[in-house]
């Protein structure tokens, strides 16, 4: 804990010193402070007309546009150094690159191409997130990380190939210290094995000598975005996906990380609600692409991703649509708040979500409220206890509206929900690593999975009920806040896109 406490503040100092440093020039040039004040007042409403003019959501950008116009230099300032510059990074770019090359390697099945031309969808996850929708697979789902640990393991003790390992958080204990060990024997035996995870994600967790003592063990290791005190918006920008390849026949993804208190060997705060799914068939590429295409921006060492594609001759199981998918902050596409919209907006009897954090914008809001308002039985499980006591008021602000518009919040009263899910209609589910909130939905790197008339739905759906029952439902007494309260929630709204 001391050592990201120091990492931390030498980053913080770093921001407040660029921010110091640029008033200080402007403070300097004392005798043209009519003509700075004339360039930033049209430098911010410059930025301001780009806002405006760019914005696929004026939820997240109204913010920046009333500090830009209330005060021109600290928000020109502050834009110009955490805002929306990230295509001044070199490691954005490489992604970009990177990203765009891995493309060509996901291609859609002509026959299934021409199943889903009705189904719009699936042909937004095809056609924009350019995700492959793929029929020949096998899916489990797994209600709680300590059932789907012992799989985890289970898979990677038969790796013969490759194992490519990427989370936000790993944490010494027994769960990484288990996945670790077997990492090493497949390493030494031949094995690929390539780990990344996020610096922010771990700064509590491992040290930054940690790559080298996995290079050491033989294990390749990539620290996704170092945190870095004068790069500004990047740090902003961190790899929040859940993704295990192996041998390119199974993957891993869902909302657990690899720390004790996801499989409930360390208690926190409560009991740890999350889930995992395994994937076995096609969609296993989408997972590769997606690991492959973040590791050579930083490592260009693959020229040719098929060589990591398994070839399922055999029929694993043809049982609905499965689209494992990307989001990324690097394109012009929302993709998870779009699926997650698509679903609502579409759903005819109910759509259950599980989320930790529920900071939504106008359009999710809407969409919410009139499901509810049109029949459909909406209902939203979120913590009983939570992990960010700001957050967590934050997410209640939004309760209230919610609840009056018909829509059943739930707190899961024995602790923290970490699960992202939505499922609709017995036919439709969403697994994986998106959360509810401005940082997923729009900062992040994130990933999930499509489920359309696939069997595991029912389990989904049986994990969701289970949870609804050991749950408390909230009230519209209780959803509304006190006056106090609600003014600071009010301004917990208004920054929440900057945080």
């Amino acid at each position: 804990m001391g050592m990201a406490i120091k990492r931390g503040i030498v980053v913080i100092f770093g921001l407040i010193f660029q921010i110091l440093l640029s008033l200080i020039i402007y403070l300097f040039l004392g005798e043209h402070i009519g003509f700075i004040h004339v360039i930033y007042d049209i430098l911010g409403l410059l930025l301001v007309f780009g806002l405006i003019r760019n914005s696929k959501n004026y939820s997240y950008t109204l913010p920046w546009i009333i500090i830009l116009l209330l005060f021109p230099l600290i928000g020109t300032l502050l834009f110009l150094i955490i805002g929306n510059n990230k295509y001044k990074s070199e490691l954005l770019k490489n992604i970009v690159k990177s990203e765009n090359d891995s493309k060509k390697y996901l291609i859609q099945d002509k026959n299934i191409r021409k199943e889903i031309d009705n189904n719009s969808k699936i042909r937004y996850i095809t056609d924009f997130a350019k995700y492959p929708v793929s029929k020949n697979n096998d899916v489990e789902y797994y209600p709680l990380g300590e059932i789907a640990f012992p799989k985890m393991l289970e898979e990677l003790k038969k790796a013969e190939n490759f194992i490519f390992f990427e989370y936000f958080i790993v944490a010494h204990g027994k769960m990484w210290n288990s996945i670790l060990e077997i990492l090493e024997q497949k390493a030494k035996s031949g094995v690929d094995v390539r780990v990344m995870y996020d610096d922010l994600g771990c700064i509590s967790t491992l040290s930054s000598t940690y790559p080298k003592e996995l290079e050491e063990k033989g294990i390749k290791c990539i620290v996704f975005n170092k945190l870095n005190p004068v790069a500004g918006v990047i740090m902003n920008n961190r790899d929040h996906r859940k993704i295990l390849v192996i041998d390119g026949k199974v993957a891993f993804s869902g909302g657990i990380n690899i720390a004790d208190e996801y499989i409930n060997t360390f208690p926190k705060y409560g009991h740890w609600k999350d889930n995992a799914i395994k994937v076995s068939g096609d969609a296993v590429w989408n997972y590769t692409v997606m690991f492959l295409s973040i590791w050579n921006a930083f490592k260009k060492e693959d020229n040719d991703f098929t060589k990591f594609k398994y070839d399922f001759k055999d029929k694993v199981l043809n049982n609905g649509y499965v689209v494992p998918y990307a989001e990324t902050p690097l394109d012009s596409e929302i993709t998870g708040e779009d699926i997650y919209l698509n679903i609502i907006n579409q759903a005819n009897k109910y759509v259950y979500i599980f989320t930790p954090y529920l900071i939504i914008d106008t359009d999710m809001i809407n969409s919410l409220t009139l499901a509810a308002k049109r029949g459909v039985d909406v209902r939203i499980v979120i913590p009983g206890i939570p992990d960010k006591k700001i957050v967590y008021t934050l997410s209640e602000s939004y309760v209230e509206t919610l609840v009056k518009g018909g829509v059943k919040v739930y707190k899961y009263t024995p602790g923290f929900v970490h699960s992202k899910v939505f499922v609709s209609d017995d036919y439709i589910a969403t697994v994986g690593t998106i959360n509810m909130d401005y940082r997923s939905l729009y900062l992040h790197f994130e990933c999930g999975a499509y489920l359309e008339n696939v069997d595991v739905i029912k389990d989904i759906k049986a994990d969701l009920e289970n949870s609804i029952k050991e749950s408390h439902e909230v009230s519209e007494k209780e959803a509304a806040p006190n006056l106090l309260i609600g003014i600071w929630q009010a301004i917990l709204r208004l920054i929440a896109p900057l945080m």
